[in-house]
């Protein structure tokens, strides 16, 4: 199959999804598809004249993949949108649906806004080109942690209490300060790989932290503070993986401990009660089926000392990088790396038939 792997993007995630998307675009390869790799953002534009008048050609002359080696730093989404040639505002690169709609299919190894909210799903679904996982409104959905709070909170889910704001003005900001205590968890509504996430145990520190969040948009989650262990559970298919217990060495799993290499014991499964195991795995497919999720998600948790679990939220594209989380837990009941992409193709693939 002709298979464009979409990465990249404009997202606080670009860089984790160049590594999900090469190493998903060799495992596609290693199963003997034409697989090439593609940024949202950046399009075709350095690929010449030629493959821009024919991007099919791309399929038949493989483009080398060069390794991804994470740096630990958040990119910076100004110098990628002034290094772009093609001015346009778009979020499409030159040549990008082109070369989708040359695919057989797209997997989308998108991650953050502008990939994991829907908005390129929805393009796709106008253009009839056919692509991987959850459809925009799953993924809309599922990107906004108050409507997902919203949505499974009556359906024997736990999460933590919360107050949510729109921050417009200096009195919007004193209110939240003056209503919510601490310990609390300051977060961007539509975040991802703990970016614009803030753990605030000093009431001093509230203020500059939901400053701090504005930075991401006007839109502040102020969390309930749960103290626990961490969990993640994925599902593929109709089925919960096995979980795995996330142990930081320094901080809180954040945006480098979630990707540099031994920043973390990912324990798997996770060090817990089999009723918790249950539990965990019972709640990732009610979250999944709600919000009306397809082929694969993944939903994080906190496991109190007292084994209360409390639902933080779900990732509909899950990070396929050399330490993600879903292949370790495929991993764990057999299924290789290279079987869970070919997994996620042939779902959607399924789909198009039954269309």
């Amino acid at each position: 199959m002709n298979i464009v792997v979409l990465a990249g993007g404009l997202s606080t995630e670009r860089k984790i999804s160049f590594s999900s998307g090469t190493k998903i675009c060799a495992a596609l390869r290693s199963r003997g598809h034409k697989a090439v790799l593609v940024d949202l953002f950046n399009g075709l534009e350095d690929m010449g004249e030629d493959v821009l008048a024919h991007p099919s050609k791309l399929f038949e002359n493989l483009p080398e993949l060069v390794p991804v080696v994470f740096d630990g730093k958040a990119p910076d989404l100004v110098a990628v949108r002034k290094a772009r040639k093609y001015r346009s505002p778009s979020l499409f690169g030159l040549g990008v649906l082109d070369i989708c709609r040359e695919a057989d299919v797209v997997f989308i190894a998108l991650h953050g806004m502008n990939g994991e909210d829907g908005r390129v799903q929805a393009t796709f679904d106008l253009m009839g080109i056919p692509y991987t996982g959850s459809d925009y409104l799953g993924a809309a959905m599922a990107m906004d942690k108050i409507i997902t709070k919203k949505m499974v909170m009556n359906e024997g889910v736990k999460t933590p209490a919360w107050n949510f704001y729109t921050i417009r003005s200096e009195s919007d900001i004193k209110i939240a300060v003056e209503e919510n205590p601490v310990p609390c968890v300051v977060k961007t509504t539509t975040g991802g790989s703990s970016v614009g996430v803030y753990i605030i145990k000093e009431q001093s520190k509230l203020e500059k932290a939901i400053r701090d969040c504005t930075e991401y948009g006007t839109d502040v989650l102020i969390e309930q503070y749960i103290a626990g262990r961490e969990f993640t559970c994925g599902v593929l298919g109709e089925r919960a993986l096995p979980s795995v217990e996330i142990v930081p060495k320094t901080n809180f799993y954040d945006y480098e401990n979630k990707y540099q290499a031994g920043a973390t014991d990912e324990i798997c499964p996770g060090r817990c009660t089999p009723a918790v195991e249950e539990q965990i795995g019972e709640m990732s497919l009610t979250v999944h089926h709600v919000l009306g999720l397809l082929t694969y998600s993944r939903s994080d948790f906190i496991v109190t000392d007292d084994d209360e679990v409390y639902f933080l939220e779900v990732n509909t594209l899950p990070g396929m990088t050399p330490t993600s989380l879903v292949p370790q837990e495929a991993a764990a009941v057999g299924i290789t790396y290279e079987e869970v992409c070919q997994y996620i193709v042939d779902d959607a693939m399924k789909r198009i038939q039954v269309k």
